[in-house]
């Protein structure tokens, strides 16, 4: 941030409170070219924003009111400087709902806390688009009133020239641009006269006090439910498992229901063909910044970006004939030149299990639903044994037993050899967690020094992060 554009935003809020400003913290810019601060006196602390852009900034004001009329949660706008560049916002905290699932995540997984987040985004998302967007004033939006036909042209163009082109995948020119006009006219038969907040996704919500508030809505314009539901749930770098995409899309109709009636099965069919084209804008998004500007940070998100666009080209409901657009698509998602420009942040978390067979499989606390399950019960048992009944696989005797009385070396030569197979693939391919466990008659004997043993084969020989977890413990 300028020196002078620092001293303005000091100014607007001394000027406004007629309190000292006593600190000063620029916050980092992320995709836009709007520039953040927070600003603090003896008193209170506010957020102050920079942006040249007159038109932009007249939506935000206006959106704000409007929204704010309805109750809905979103910054308070406290003052706007004479020259309409300079504002002064309410301070909602550091923490987006993109924070969140990193901070919970690890430990927990894709947690019941974490989708109970996504719930209550949800609960509101409708009351934007089907009740606070029926009176709002589309004449303020900007660069468009609605995402028509132009606007779906502007983002498919957009993924074609920044990210087709600058990434080397080859296509058809004009095959691609008749299968953008059919698209964009499939889109555009479903009902589209609501609020699409345009860039509804993790990182413009934050999370205050237990709350969800929405920010960076000023791209919003007329358009279908679809589309905002679609940033949401394939948000590329929130990485939400598919089994959990689908509870919280049959959620969002539960709660769409109590505003409008719901055809479910028509508006299935057209959410693929949203998800679709909210995939090619972000990935246009990812190519201008990260090939064009060069700001690598934006080419992380791309491997999620293609493993949603692999998931949704196997599973779409599009009832229109886009030859050359699939064929695209489908060699953007397989192309080995991406990942490898790209991989995914992060070490691979290998989570390993050792359990009782009569309390069940463990659950795979990702949500990826993969990797393995080995049957420990074929090695002789140490527990049958008097001496051995209340000592676990990590005691020396019952190491000593197993290694000397049992087939238990030759039972975990071949699980090495598996194990390492799928390490060594998923840190290729940058996947971030691989399931394994070991099973056993008490969860006790068996399966924890199974369990112990490839924890340690594996952090000798690769680089990642092992979780260990014997889930009898407290039993024993």
């Amino acid at each position: 941030m300028e020196l002078k554009t620092k001293e303005q935003l000091i100014s607007l809020f001394e000027t406004y409170y007629n309190e000292e400003v006593i600190a000063f913290e620029q916050i980092p810019g992320s995709g836009s070219y709007r520039q953040y601060c927070r600003l603090k006196s003896e008193h209170r602390q506010v957020i102050g924003a920079y942006n040249s852009d007159l038109k932009e900034n007249k939506a935000f004001f206006e959106f704000s009111y409007h929204f704010l009329k309805y109750g809905l949660p979103v910054p308070e706008l406290y003052k706007v400087s004479d020259n309409q560049k300079l504002y002064l916002i309410e301070d909602l905290g550091d923490t987006t709902l993109f924070d969140y699932i990193g901070q919970h995540r690890q430990p927990e997984g894709f947690s019941e806390n974490i989708v109970n987040q996504y719930k209550k985004v949800l609960d509101i998302l409708p009351e934007f688009q089907v009740h606070a967007g029926a009176d709002l004033n589309y004449g303020n939006c900007y660069p468009r009133s609605a995402f028509d036909k132009q606007s779906m042209m502007w983002d498919l163009n957009y993924f074609k020239y920044y990210f087709l082109k600058l990434a080397r995948i080859p296509f058809d020119e004009q095959a691609l641009e008749d299968d953008f006009q059919n698209f964009s006219d499939y889109l555009l038969s479903t009902e589209v006269n609501y609020f699409l907040y345009r860039d509804f996704q993790s990182r413009n919500i934050m999370i205050k006090e237990g709350k969800v508030y929405f920010i960076d809505y000023q791209g919003g314009r007329r358009g279908a439910l679809q589309y905002d539901l679609a940033s949401l749930l394939y948000d590329a770098k929130a990485d939400i498992p598919q089994r959990i995409r689908d509870e919280l899309l049959e959620y969002y109709l539960n709660q769409l229901e109590k505003y409008i009636p719901v055809n479910r099965d028509e508006f299935k069919s057209f959410f693929s063909g949203y998800v679709i084209i909210r995939i090619m804008q972000a990935m246009g998004a990812y190519g201008f910044r990260g090939f064009y500007e060069k700001k690598e940070h934006f080419l992380k998100s791309i491997p999620f970006a293609l493993d949603n666009l692999r998931h949704i080209l196997n599973n779409h409901t599009i009832k229109v004939h886009l030859p050359e657009l699939f064929n695209v698509l489908r060699n953007v998602s397989e192309s080995i030149t991406l990942r490898e420009i790209a991989p995914k942040e992060g070490k691979l978390t290998v989570s390993i299990t050792s359990f009782s067979y009569k309390r069940g499989i463990p659950e795979d606390p990702s949500g990826n639903g993969g990797g393995f399950v080995f049957d420990c019960r074929a090695i002789h048992n140490p527990g049958r044994y008097e001496e051995y009944k209340h000592l676990s696989g990590k005691d020396p005797k019952v190491q000593d037993f197993l290694e000397n009385n049992s087939a238990v070396n030759d039972f975990l030569t071949p699980v090495y050899t598996l194990v390492s197979q799928s390490v060594q693939k998923y840190l290729s391919r940058g996947f971030s967690h691989l399931s394994v466990c070991f099973g056993c008659t008490g969860g006790q004997h068996r399966s924890v020094y199974a369990a112990e043993k490839l924890a340690e084969f594996l952090k000798n020989k690769f680089p990642v992060e092992v979780v260990l977890i014997h889930r009898e413990q407290e039993n024993w």
